[in-house]
C-alpha cells in the first residue's frame, strides 16, 4: 500500500479507526523514542534506574491529570527506550435537557470573545478531549524540558554514590538536546478487568524481564 498523502509520504495510523479515542475508557499507552534510542537510563538486575531524562519522562506522565482533569492514571513505567502506561478517561457526562438550557443562559453572560476555541469556537479540533491531544501534549512538553536540561547540572556531588550515579547520567545526557520520539504511539482499548489487571502486572513485571521484550535490543 502507498502512503501518500499531496505527493508525500504520510505515517500510517496504529489506532481502531471506528473508535471514538474522546470515550471515556480504559487505554494501555506505549510511545517508544525515536530509533528506539536507550534515552532514560538502563536496567540493572531487574530494576530501572532513570536517568535525567527519564527522571523528566517520568514526572511529566504524571502531571497529566493536573493538564487534563478527566484523566486518570494507573501503573506506568518508563523503559530504556520506551514507556508504558495505563490510563483512564473520566469525563463528565454531556449535559442535556433542563440543564442544558440552564447553562446556556448563565454563559450568555460571558464576555464577548473568552469562547477557548477562537473563531472555530468550541468546534476547535485542537480542542477536542481526546487520547491523541493527551499523548501530543504529552510528547511535546516532555522533548522541550529534556532537551533544555542543563546535563552539567547532574555532574555536581561529592560523595562516591553521586559521582557514580552522575557518570550514568553523563553517558546517557551527551545528546539530550537531540531528543525525539516516534512519531506514533501505540495504544490498546481495555474493554474488560481481568485485561486491565493482566496489563497492570505487564507494566509492574516489565523492568525484570527487559530481555524478553520486543523492544529490547
Amino acid at each position: 500500500m502507498n502512503n501518500l498523502y499531496k505527493h508525500k509520504y504520510r505515517i500510517p495510523s496504529a489506532r481502531l479507526q471506528s473508535w471514538d479515542y474522546g470515550t471515556n475508557g480504559a487505554y494501555f499507552i506505549t510511545i517508544c523514542t525515536h530509533e528506539k534510542h536507550h534515552a532514560f537510563g538502563e536496567i540493572r538486575a531487574g530494576e530501572m534506574h532513570l536517568n535525567a531524562a527519564g527522571r523528566i519522562a517520568a514526572e511529566i506522565w504524571q502531571l497529566l491529570p493536573i493538564q487534563f482533569p478527566y484523566v486518570l492514571l494507573d501503573a506506568f513505567v518508563i523503559m530504556p527506550n520506551h514507556m508504558h502506561g495505563l490510563l483512564y478517561i473520566d469525563k463528565p457526562p454531556i449535559v442535556t435537557g433542563r440543564d442544558a438550557i440552564n447553562r446556556v443562559s448563565t454563559a450568555g453572560n460571558a464576555e464577548p470573545g473568552n469562547d477557548p476555541g477562537g473563531i472555530a469556537g468550541s468546534k476547535n479540533p485542537m480542542l477536542n478531549d481526546n487520547l491523541s491531544r493527551i499523548i501530543r501534549w504529552y510528547k511535546g512538553r516532555t522533548t522541550f524540558e529534556i532537551r533544555k536540561f542543563d546535563a552539567g547540572a547532574v555532574n555536581r556531588g561529592g560523595n562516591a554514590e553521586n559521582q557514580g550515579r552522575d557518570a550514568i547520567n553523563r553517558v546517557s545526557t551527551a545528546d539530550m538536546d537531540h531528543f525525539a520520539w516516534q512519531a506514533r504511539f501505540h495504544d490498546h482499548i481495555v474493554r474488560t478487568n481481568d485485561a486491565f489487571l493482566r496489563i497492570q502486572a505487564y507494566i509492574l513485571n516489565n523492568p525484570r524481564r527487559w530481555s524478553e521484550d520486543r523492544f529490547y535490543s
